[in-house]
């Protein structure tokens, strides 16, 4: 597949000469106004309008207005974000930044605030067109460097759009010289037990000339872990698996994502911490030029699955989760009295956000162990990879 013969304008972000129709079109929907006003309700929105209509290109958007709007959001809903390993990315390369899924918007925005604040190039970011669910969600994204996932087609057409993905991805990082960003799976972990999909490396594979992992060696891979101390949507998480319990057939609405996404960028997220690993690019050129690919598969995945897990930060809050989903004490010396009631009363309160109604004592147990199993998780990977890795 030839990526510079290839047409990637209905997926790919904004160019510069697109932005100022671009960002019109945006401020000119009713629907943007309303969002705006409700995430940031103390805004002059006239002042904020001639920002970002007096903005020209991606650069300008992101130094002038994303990154006001993430360190004020960091201010209100963390505790800090905070970075490791940035002196691994090398300021004059292009990767594909691999991350575990916890949030749908922050993921890739807080590592590119990380990459704003050390004056490096921002990432551009894989994101699911069932998210776009209007026009100035569309616009907006692709104005912030964003290109997109076409989700949920039959599988002839799933089959093009992988390949057009992995065009596209293949083309940014060799020919536009930009860094992607994707997650390792397609949609969050629910149970924060994260481990990449093979289907993800073989869609990076597809594009390129050469054999997969010729083709995977290329987009310079690079895993990076993501630590939240609290995940504002855990409660939202067990609701959703309380109820694909009770109904193995449920399907999440368009109103439950959208909720997902503005609980995850307004609620209290507590400390965030960002770790990067290194590019795996020389362990990808050692496989054996015999290797099977479904073989070659399965090491890359555990190789990004290592450096994710090795590089989790750990809280009190998963200490605790893990000594209580085990019945055990193990890890009592790693938090104080205070500690362990701050982290019960918070799982408490936090289920009884779960607005369904009839939930029996046996189903809400069900949920908590579910919820301590999710906070629980980052370490007992941690712990695994640690032995394996």
């Amino acid at each position: 597949m030839d990526a510079n013969n290839l047409d990637f304008s209905d997926i790919a972000p904004y160019g510069d000469s697109q932005f100022k129709e671009a960002i019109n079109k945006m401020v000119s929907e009713p629907g943007f106004e309303h969002a705006i006003r409700w995430i940031l309700p103390d805004i002059n929105y006239k002042e904020f309008i001639a920002l970002l209509t007096s903005c020209n290109t991606k650069q300008e958007f992101q130094t002038r207005v994303m990154q006001n709007f993430l360190n004020e959001l960091e201010r209100k809903t963390t505790a800090g974000v905070t970075a490791s390993g940035v002196e691994n990315v090398n300021p004059d390369k292009s990767y594909t930044f691999i991350t575990n899924h916890r949030d749908i918007v922050l993921d890739a925005s807080f590592i590119n605030l990380i990459f704003l604040r050390h004056d490096m190039k921002t990432s551009e970011v894989a994101i699911g067109d069932n998210l776009l669910i209007y026009d100035w969600i569309t616009h907006l994204v692709k104005l912030n460097g964003s290109f997109i996932v076409k989700r949920n087609l039959p599988t002839r057409q799933a089959l093009d759009a992988a390949r057009e993905l992995s065009g596209y991805i293949h083309h940014a990082i060799c020919n536009k010289n930009e860094s992607i960003w994707i997650a390792q799976r397609q949609g969050r972990a629910k149970d924060s037990s994260d481990h990449t999909q093979e289907s993800v490396l073989k869609m990076l594979g597809l594009a390129g000339g050469g054999t997969t992992t010729q083709n995977l060696a290329a987009i310079n891979i690079f895993p990076v872990a993501i630590s939240y101390e609290f995940d504002p949507n855990d409660y939202l998480k067990a609701r959703e698996y309380l109820l694909r319990h009770r109904d193995p057939e449920f399907k999440k609405s368009q109103h439950d994502d959208l909720f997902s996404m503005e609980t995850g960028l307004m609620q209290y997220k507590g400390r965030v911490h960002i770790s990067f690993a290194n590019c795996i690019t020389p362990m990808i050129e050692a496989l054996p030029a015999t290797i099977d690919k479904q073989d070659a598969i399965h090491r890359i995945c555990h190789n990004i699955d290592c450096g994710i897990h090795n590089r989790y930060k750990i809280y009190p809050i998963n200490y605790v989760a893990y000594d209580l989903a085990f019945d055990s004490d193990m890890y009592r010396d790693r938090y104080t009295d205070e500690e362990f009631r701050n982290v019960t009363e918070y799982i408490e309160g936090q289920l009884d956000k779960v607005d369904i109604p009839d939930i029996s004592s046996q189903e809400r147990s069900f949920m908590r162990t579910y919820m301590y199993m999710m906070y629980a998780n980052p370490l007992r990977n941690k712990l695994l990879a640690s032995g394996s890795c």
